[in-house]
């Protein structure tokens, strides 16, 4: 027996509506791959560096964006190089005119290097508004010492209301 013409069609269209659902992973891919690349060439324009809440940073108007390398840190009573603790503050006197434990750390990692760049090494060095210059000068004087002669010095940005 032969079917007509509209129960053909009701059978095709109610075989179609309830099929099983698909998903177009091909689309997504293409999405996910798109958004992947968008976060890798736009992440490499953020400058942020790891600030801890214990050391409060001189405000400044520079305008140079932050470069991420070695890190000094004087916290508390410690003196830091990329969060280990490499001396303590209480044990820096006032004659010496260098620091052992960051003249120690300092000429390990310079000997990692395989040739010293002509202009020295870059070192940032982070410490409170309220740091003694003292201690400062003895810091960058040890950096400078062990070929660190990029000194850096880490600020805030200032914020302007205009």
């Amino acid at each position: 027996m032969k079917t007509s013409r509209k129960a053909r069609l009701r059978k095709r269209h109610y075989s179609r509506m309830h099929k099983a659902g698909g998903l177009n992973l091909v689309s997504l891919m293409d999405i996910f791959t798109i958004l992947v690349f968008f976060l890798m060439v736009n992440s490499s324009d953020v400058k942020v560096m790891q600030n801890n809440a214990d050391v409060p940073l001189p405000t400044s108007t520079a305008e140079q964006q932050a470069v991420e390398n070695l890190t000094v840190q004087v916290i508390g009573q410690s003196i830091m190089v990329q969060g280990r603790e490499v001396a303590r503050l209480d044990s820096v006197t006032d004659s010496d005119a260098r620091i052992a434990g960051l003249s120690e750390e300092l000429a390990y990692r310079r000997s990692r290097w395989s040739e010293i760049p002509e202009h020295g090494l870059e070192v940032t060095i982070m410490a409170a508004r309220d740091t003694d210059y003292r201690l400062l000068r003895k810091i960058m004087q040890t950096c400078v010492d062990e070929q660190f002669r990029q000194v850096r010095l880490a600020v805030e940005a200032e914020v302007s209301n205009g």
